[in-house]
């Protein structure tokens, strides 16, 4: 179970900086209500253990669900509400909440919502702070260091935390797609085979097309390498032009790719794969003329598993190449 459980923080970055901004954060708050409950000041310490309880509460969301977004909004809404309040209950003592609370939101959210939670959060002091004068600055002066030195840690937070995103996600671009075709690699396809089958079993159809260049190897050996990869991007493009924004295809290796196609059945395969096989045909060219494609499918039975299901998309294929190529056949 501890194995399981470490391996799921290993694969999912947001679920393991949640959970230790849930352990730290219990940990580091946790004696603050007991200090504040002993001197009676409850006010504080009833937000403190409202925080703590929300802490536990959205981690616990997120290791069940494996949903990462919705507690960490919570949680950053919560914290920026607590900071808040503290902050106008303690005065100078609670500007120490302000600036873990910036590290906090730029963690947890999107960097656009982080900034504009911090600068919800430094108006709402300023404005009670001019309604109530000095309830918590001492001085004009004071108030300014404050805002300038929160803002300067907001923005230059903010550029760390847009920075890291953008680079997250090029590199799950990279580790999710095809370098070459864009279409999504085999271990995407995978994935999402293995997802069609559980979803299948509460109802849901899903049919697969495995389609293959016909006679590729002949444009590579005869053109070179740069022609067949022309070839190749431009099957990919051709191809997502005539599917559905749902559909996704896989470059499943060589010459060859595969087509989950969500909420299709028997008629619709065979509608989808009769569209792919005539427009590759009358669109695609290579130096050699025009390039043609064969089409196995099939629809994912209830009770298959996913190696199942591609094998039978498979055999079709055989057979389409078997009948002379440049046509489909699905399984029945």
């Amino acid at each position: 179970m501890y194995a399981r459980a470490l391996s799921r923080l290993k694969r999912n970055p947001q679920l393991f900086i949640i959970t230790m901004m849930g352990v730290f954060g219990v940990l580091g708050i946790t004696p603050y209500i007991i200090y504040r409950a002993y001197h009676a000041n409850f006010l504080v310490a009833i937000a403190d253990l409202f925080a703590v309880i929300s802490i536990i509460i959205a981690v616990i969301y997120a290791w069940r669900t494996n949903d990462t977004a919705k507690p960490g909004l919570y949680l950053s809404v919560i914290f920026s509400v607590v900071a808040t309040l503290v902050t106008i209950n303690l005065g100078i003592n609670g500007f120490f909440w302000i600036y873990p609370l910036i590290l906090f939101n730029f963690f947890i959210i999107p960097p656009s919502r982080a900034l504009v939670t911090m600068l919800v959060v430094l108006a709402s002091l300023v404005i009670y702070n001019l309604y109530k004068p000095e309830s918590i600055f001492s001085s004009h002066y004071q108030m300014v260091s404050f805002l300038v030195t929160c803002l300067l840690a907001s923005f230059l937070s903010f550029i760390f935390a847009y920075r890291t995103q953008h680079q997250h996600a090029r590199l799950e671009q990279l580790a999710a797609h095809d370098h070459l075709t864009g279409a999504y690699n085999r271990r995407v396809m995978t994935e999402e085979l293995r997802k069609a089958a559980r979803e299948r079993r509460s109802g849901r159809n899903y049919g697969l097309l495995i389609l293959d260049i016909d006679h590729f190897k002949r444009i590579n050996d005869a053109f070179g390498h740069s022609v067949g990869d022309q070839v190749l991007m431009d099957f990919t493009t051709i191809t997502k032009s005539v599917i559905r924004e749902s559909d996704i295809l896989f470059r499943h290796g060589g010459e060859e790719f595969a087509l989950l196609l969500p909420d299709t059945n028997l008629k619709g395969l065979h509608t989808v794969a009769s569209t792919i096989q005539k427009t590759i045909f009358s669109k695609l060219t290579s130096p050699a003329g025009p390039v043609s494609v064969s089409i196995g499918g099939a629809i994912l039975s209830e009770n298959d598993q996913w190696e199942d299901w591609i094998n039978r998309a498979d055999e079709q294929l055989y057979a389409a190449k078997a009948m002379g190529r440049n046509c489909y056949k699905i399984a029945v």
